[in-house]
């Protein structure tokens, strides 16, 4: 069943078109990277998908509960700990003290943050901690979708990929869909069923690949190996390295 479905969206900022004729669909419990170039506008994408930008042009079908976001910064609020930044997406819809309590360690306990670092403030926080922290609270409204904005960019390799690992399991567990904005191919592959390409213009899906295997349980060779063969002999990644210096999205 598709959950997330976009229809012909476009976008422009101060008259130039950065989106055009874009359209893609994202079923249930499915994750779908979306790659390509720096600067042809996956963030604003991935933030028109949410409903934080409103498009131009174009139709979105969410057919889903309720969604969360992770960003590429944690966005954590400074004055409130690890507890009361997880939990303040369950104080803006009301819910009660024990259930904001037991939702807060259900999802500090799924991205494998310990209890005694709940009462922290960010600043006391190591990065991978105050990333850990975002996710938690993307995930304590129990969503069945959730937007990852290129979140683990400014981690080293090894904490990047057990936050990925992190993801990947509690997308599993929870059975939430999610739309994964990357740079990073080999975090593509790592994480998803489909890796959907944009043009380097911002045209429309340039076209896309289905993984072998399940997400997490490929392991590193094979994952090396896919995409050495995607981007040795696949066309359509023949231009996901170019930079436009001239795009921020």
């Amino acid at each position: 069943m598709t959950v997330l479905a976009l229809h012909g969206i476009g976008h422009a900022y101060l008259g130039r078109t950065v989106l055009d004729r874009i359209a893609l669909k994202v079923s249930t419990a499915e994750i779908v990277a979306l790659v390509g170039p720096s600067g042809c506008g996956k963030t604003t994408l991935v933030h028109i998908a949410a409903g934080l930008v409103d498009p131009v042009r174009g139709r979105i079908e969410r057919r889903y509960r309720r969604h969360g976001m992770v960003f590429q910064e944690p966005r954590l609020l400074p004055w409130a700990t690890a507890r009361g930044n997880i939990a303040y997406p369950l104080h803006l819809v009301g819910s009660g003290r024990g259930l904001r309590r037991r939702r807060v360690e259900e999802a500090a306990a799924r991205v494998a943050l310990a209890p005694e670092d709940l009462d922290k403030y960010p600043v006391e926080l190591s990065g991978g901690m105050r990333q850990r922290t975002a996710i938690a609270r993307s995930l304590v409204t129990e969503p069945d979708f959730v937007f990852f904005d290129e979140p683990f960019t400014a981690l080293d390799v090894a904490l990047k990929r057990r936050l990925q690992d992190l993801v990947v399991g509690a997308a599993r567990q929870a059975r939430f869909a999610a739309l994964f904005v990357t740079h990073d191919l080999l975090e593509a592959a790592r994480i998803a069923h489909r890796i959907l390409v944009l043009d380097a213009d911002g045209r429309g899906i340039e076209g896309e690949r289905r993984l072998p295997g399940e997400p997490g349980r490929r392991d590193e060779v094979e994952v090396f190996d896919l995409v050495r063969r995607f981007l040795a002999t696949d066309p359509l990644f023949r231009r996901i390295h170019d930079v436009d210096e001239r795009r921020t999205t």
